[in-house]
């Protein structure tokens, strides 16, 4: 052989298959681009030095692992496609004189022609975006921005080792396929007749099974602990439901169409059921991945968009002062003298306040019984917070003129019911007088979207508290998340940002001299940290949805080229026998389409199950504004259906093209 034969043979290889590889190169650029992008963000020192910038960093880290895993599978993916159309120009190769070990060379000549442009598209790409990511991440963050321009060696290398070792690993699975195989397999690979596809009625039964479950543990989970905690189950068990069904449920039931004979044996049907039946078997894994993938896309960019967009309703929720300090249970006339002295310093006043004493712990509740909560019993989710307050303070807050009988209390219920006329903590019994609608408790003690039933009990005398409090503080000790007895003093306050942080700064460095176990939350401070926070799930779930968004193209793409090679043969057939060309047509298009939208279909079904399990799962990130998350999900949807549609009609033209030069005339 001359020398270089085998590294210009793989160029020719590569400009003849255009068609297919053009779609495969520009895939594996953008997955060294996003790869480099997002590691170079991770170790960007800039934003490792933004106040606050911790969750983000966590989250930059952890999507750069997803995104080389992703990229690992999905370039395998992608690959097949390329082999199946490939085996038989290699079969060709093969029977010509070409030996296996020399088509060898030539995939391998292929392979780093495609890393090295891979590697070189992907490092362009990735440094001109980068800097634009990073100013969004800024913008996002509401903070200064940095200038100058940044390239990241160390990404650069982990990028480079990363897909050395993909792109050897899918020049090593292709040589597999080449050697394992003899010249006649691989030149008759694309002629082989497809056997019908067995009716696996147990694999359909179990499908419906895992989406049920899936489905039920969504609708069903309401305790906020449990919704953690079933999350990751019911989203594996839709996920092997939705293989399972699209592999073995869709063939079960276009044979059932088939056994109905009124139906199957008219023309339109009997081709439509019949193509439709071999499609299925050929192409399940492939519109369960794009119904898996669209799903992912959909659940992240809407609670993503979601929280970043409700920001100021979350704040107010989760912090419905502007200063709220929780401090010892004898703090609150210290708290009222420094105040006092603040106010006076300081060109910022208190508009309003709330103060009293509390007791709150966990319980579990056994009809009017309560008892402690033990903390290995936390997981299940059944328990409630139980807080005592008194009733001075209670009538304090409200204006009211309540009185109490001894061993009498009020009460009140906070996303739950309570329906009985006593009530028995520990081994005491108390006389309900009445249920009222006021609900103290606005700080640690507060009433909890997420879905944690409080009962919040007022007693008649401060001294009951201490005297509830012996069983707690024997079990849990003086703190933590069980059991807290304290002051808790909120307060709106007069002024901007900017002096609102001095005034509590100032406050909290006089309280710590007298309880440096005191807690302070400050609204504007929380409200950088929240955007920090969910600034930076927004960015990952943009970046992730994107990433899958192109992986869902290109499935589409890659669907949508094999079926056009594979029905080119069919329409020759079918003319032959007698259908017209414009019957073939809309036959086949008939196929392609219902098949085609199923995986949409099936994505609104799971987003609709899947609603009321996120729901909640916002509800304990404090985002309790349903409406705007229920906008958020059908804008996504609607722009996701736009997009599937758009790339469907953009496909069918490379389709038709593919099939028209197989028709007869």
């Amino acid at each position: 052989m001359r020398k270089g034969f085998y590294a210009r043979l793989a160029a020719d290889n590569l400009k003849k298959n255009s068609k297919v590889y053009l779609p495969y190169l520009v895939t594996c650029v953008l997955m060294v681009a996003m790869f480099y992008i997002i590691t170079a963000l991770s170790l960007n020192a800039d934003i490792q030095n933004l106040p606050g910038s911790a969750p983000v960093q966590t989250m930059l880290d952890f999507g750069s692992k997803i995104v080389a895993i992703f990229a690992f599978i999905f370039l395998f993916y992608t690959n097949s496609f390329l082999m199946k159309r490939r085996k038989k120009e290699f079969g060709l190769f093969n029977i010509l004189g070409m030996e296996k070990r020399h088509i060898s060379r030539v995939l391998a000549f292929e392979t780093l022609y495609i890393a090295l442009i891979a590697w070189i598209g992907g490092f362009l790409v990735g440094i001109a975006f980068d800097k634009l990511l990073y100013l969004l991440i800024v913008r996002i963050l509401d903070t200064e921005i940095a200038l100058g321009f940044y390239i990241s060696v160390p990404a650069i290398v982990r990028t480079l080792v990363l897909f050395a070792i993909v792109f050897c690993c899918i020049f090593l699975n292709g040589m597999r396929q080449i050697h394992l195989s003899n010249p006649i397999e691989l030149l008759k690979s694309g002629q082989v007749g497809e056997r019908e596809p067995k009716t696996k009625g147990l694999l359909a039964v179990l499908g419906v099974l895992c989406l049920g479950i899936g489905y039920a543990i969504a609708v069903a989970v309401q305790a906020p602990v449990q919704v953690v905690s079933y999350i990751f189950i019911a989203v594996i068990l839709v996920i092997a439901g939705t293989y399972f069904l699209f592999t073995a449920g869709s063939i079960a039931f276009l044979k059932m169409l088939r056994k109905n004979k009124r139906y199957y044996y008219q023309t339109r049907h009997f081709t439509a059921v019949s193509g439709m039946l071999y499609r299925m078997k050929q192409n399940a894994v492939g519109l369960a991945n794009i119904c898996v993938l669209s799903t992912m896309v959909l659940v992240m960019l809407s609670t993503t968009s979601s929280l970043l967009i409700g920001i100021t309703d979350l704040v107010q929720t989760r912090y419905p002062y502007d200063c709220a300090i929780y401090a010892g249970e004898d703090m609150q006339t210290e708290i009222e003298a420094q105040l006092a002295s603040l106010e006076k310093k300081q060109s910022v006043s208190i508009k309003e306040r709330t103060s009293y004493s509390y007791l709150s712990f966990y319980a579990a509740q056994d009809g009017n019984q309560f008892q402690l909560l033990k903390p290995n019993s936390l997981a299940n989710g059944a328990y409630l917070d139980l807080v005592c307050i008194p009733l001075e303070d209670y009538n304090r807050n409200y204006g009211t003129n309540e009185t109490l009988q001894d061993g009498e209390v009020l009460l009140s219920v906070h996303n739950g019911h309570y329906d009985f006329s006593s009530i028995q903590v520990f081994d005491q019994t108390y006389s309900i007088k009445e249920q009222v609608s006021n609900f103290l408790p606005k700080g640690t003690a507060a009433s909890d979207p997420a879905g944690i039933a409080t009962i919040q009990m007022v007693v008649r005398d401060p001294e009951l508290l201490h005297q509830l409090d012996v069983q707690p503080k024997k079990q849990y000790g003086k703190g933590g998340t069980f059991r807290e007895f304290g002051t808790f003093y909120g307060m709106s306050l007069s002024g901007d940002d900017k002096s609102q942080q001095a005034f509590c700064d100032a406050l909290k460095e006089q309280l710590l001299v007298q309880d440096p176990n005191l807690q302070m939350d400050c609204r504007v401070e929380r409200h950088s940290n929240v955007i920090q926070l969910y600034g930076g799930l927004f960015f990952l779930g943009a970046f992730l949805g994107t990433l899958f968004v192109i992986a869902t193209v290109l499935m589409i793409y890659y669907k949508q080229i094999s079926e056009g090679y594979e029905d080119a043969e069919r329409f020759t057939i079918m003319q032959k026998v007698g259908m017209s060309l414009s019957e073939v047509k809309q036959s086949i298009h008939t196929q392609v389409l219902l098949v085609f939208f199923l995986p949409l279909l099936m994505t609104g079904v799971h987003l609709i199950f899947a609603f009321p399990i996120f729901k909640r799962l916002l509800a304990m990130m404090y985002l309790t504004n349903v409406k705007l998350y229920i906008l958020c999900t059908i804008c996504c949807f609607i722009a996701f259906a736009l997009l599937y549609t758009a790339v469907y009609l953009l496909t069918a033209r490379v389709y038709d093209q593919i099939v028209s030069k197989k028709k007869l005339h």
